[in-house]
């Protein structure tokens, strides 16, 4: 569409028109993806498989999140799991003459 064809809309038609050109620039993406995503749900199918099947992650799966230790007895929601390096706060008390186990919960 050029401008000379543009000139010929009135200011409310060429508002409505911009309305629609941003509803599509911003969802451009999203109908692209499903596009791919049925493209290839398709072509799967024909090989005899479903997506789900070729995509299932494969490995040692996500952990479960480690259980808390030690607790900042300055700020209870702070707390460590005893694994990885040590927080500001573990050091700071353990300087400070406390012992591991009594910051233990």
């Amino acid at each position: 569409m050029s401008v000379d064809e543009l000139s010929a809309y009135s200011i409310s038609e060429l508002k409505t028109l911009e309305k629609k050109v941003a509803k599509a620039i911003a969802t451009y993406y999203e109908r692209k993806k499903k596009a791919a995503l049925a493209e290839l749900e398709a072509k799967a199918k024909e090989l005899g498989f479903s997506l789900a099947e070729l995509t299932a992650a494969k490995g040692k799966g996500v952990r479960p999140a480690s259980v808390a230790k030690y607790r900042n007895p300055d700020d209870p929601d702070q707390t460590w799991t005893g694994k990885g390096r040590r927080p500001a706060w573990f050091v700071t008390a353990i300087e400070a003459g406390k012992k591991p186990e009594d910051l233990e919960i």
